[in-house]
């Protein structure tokens, strides 16, 4: 299964189907399915500060250290100036859960499902494969 490590709250976020686009620094050309791993690095304490997003989470139920749901990633989207405007209007939410800016790229998921039973497994970067 291929497998993307990201940070908490943002894996929880995904998995509660309350962030539908993981933003990135990097394009990738990889569509279908893929599992969500929230990684073991906690929470930079600037982010705490951050209300807008730590509203969406309760911190008693971060999944640090385990593939937590499974996803389609369905597109990557190059994103212009115009991309962030539209998202930042239209979608406040999805705005407050990412790193929007010019130049980045919008990993768009779909079909979003939470695992019955978390997958303790430690993280890598990029997207990964893991055999069970």
């Amino acid at each position: 299964m291929k497998v993307l490590s990201l940070r908490e709250p943002w894996a929880t976020l995904i998995m509660e189907n309350k962030k539908l686009i993981e933003t990135r620094s990097w394009k990738t050309s990889y569509k279908g399915e893929l599992y969500i791993h929230a990684s073991s690095t906690r929470i930079p304490k600037g982010w705490k500060d951050n209300k807008g997003l730590m509203s969406l989470v309760d911190f008693n139920n971060l999944n640090f250290g385990n593939i937590i749901c499974k996803c389609k990633l369905v597109d990557c989207i190059y994103m212009t100036r115009e991309y962030v405007e539209d998202v930042k209007k239209n979608n406040p939410q999805e705005y407050i859960c990412g790193e929007y800016n010019e130049g980045r790229y919008a990993w768009i998921l779909e079909d979003i499902e939470a695992l019955d039973t978390p997958i303790k497994v430690k993280g890598h970067l990029g997207i990964w494969n893991y055999e069970a």
